[in-house]
C-alpha cells in the first residue's frame, strides 16, 4: 500500500535536499538535474503525490500499468517510460508516454517512430546504451551507440533528448561510477561527430544516484527512497 502524502513530502524535501548537495559537491548547479519519481508498483495516488508536490514528471516501468494509472487520475505530470519495451507495445507506449528512455534498438526505432506517425506526433526518446556490459541489463552495446544515433535521427517522428543506461548490481561503488563515466564520454563522442547536443544524460538509482550526479547525470529516477519498498 502506498504511503501517505506527509511521508512522501518528508521523504522528497530530503531527498530533493541531498540531490542540491551532491551537485554543488561535484561543482554543478543543483538545477541542472532533475528528479524523476519512479512510480512502479505503487498505486495512482503516486502520481497525485508527485503532482501535488511539484516535480513535473514520473517514470513507468511498464506500459500496461502506465495505462491503467492514467485511467485512475488526471494528475498534471508528463510520464515516461523507463523500463524494458516489446516492440508489440510500441503503439500503447507512443499513445500513452511524454517520452520513451529504453530504446536500444534500431527494430524498437522503426515500431516507435511508425507509431508516432500515425498518431500525429514527435515522440521524444532517450537511446538506451548498456554502458556496463552488463548482461543483465537492456541497451546497445557502446560499440553499436553511433550506428542507434544515426538510425533514430534519420527518423522522422522520433527526436533524441539524449542517452540512459542502468548501472550493473555491485557492492563496489565504483562499478556504477565507471559506467557513468563510460556514458558521459560515449554523450560527449557522439555529440561532436553528429552535431547534435544530447543534454539529456538519465543514470542514476536510489542506490547508485550520488555517483551519476558527479559524472554528469541530468536525471536521477527514484523510486524506493521515496516510497518505500515495491508492493
Amino acid at each position: 500500500m502506498i504511503i501517505d502524502y506527509e511521508t512522501f513530502r518528508v521523504r522528497a524535501d530530503a531527498l530533493v535536499q541531498r540531490l542540491a548537495e551532491a551537485c554543488r559537491a561535484a561543482g554543478r548547479d543543483p538545477a541542472a538535474v532533475r528528479l524523476l519519481p519512479v512510480t512502479k508498483t505503487q498505486s495512482a495516488a503516486a502520481a497525485d503525490y508527485v503532482a501535488r508536490y511539484g516535480l513535473p514528471a514520473i517514470g513507468e516501468n511498464r506500459v500496461q500499468e502506465a495505462v491503467d494509472k492514467q485511467a485512475q487520475t488526471a494528475a498534471p505530470v508528463r510520464w515516461e517510460l523507463i523500463g524494458h519495451l516489446q516492440s508489440n507495445k510500441a503503439r500503447l507506449a507512443a499513445a500513452h508516454f511524454d517520452r520513451v528512455q529504453s530504446v536500444g534498438s534500431e527494430k524498437l526505432l522503426n515500431h516507435l517512430d511508425r507509431a508516432a506517425g500515425e498518431l500525429g506526433k514527435v515522440l521524444p526518446v532517450l537511446l538506451q546504451i548498456n554502458a556496463g556490459h552488463d548482461p543483465a541489463k537492456s541497451g546497445a552495446d557502446p560499440a553499436e551507440a553511433a550506428q542507434l544515433l544515426a538510425a533514430a535521427l534519420a527518423r522522422n517522428h522520433l527526436r533524441v533528448d539524449g542517452l540512459m543506461t542502468i548501472a550493473p548490481l555491485s557492492a563496489d561503488p565504483a562499478v556504477a561510477r565507471r559506467t557513468f563515466a563510460s556514458l558521459r564520454a560515449i554523450r560527449d563522442d557522439l555529440a561532436g561527430r553528429f552535431g547534435v547536443p544530447l543534454t539529456e544524460l538519465s543514470m542514476g538509482m536510489s542506490g547508485d544516484w550520488e555517483a551519476a550526479v558527479g559524472e554528469g547525470s541530468t536525471q536521477v529516477r527514484v523510486g524506493t527512497a521515496l516510497f518505500g519498498a515495491r508492493g
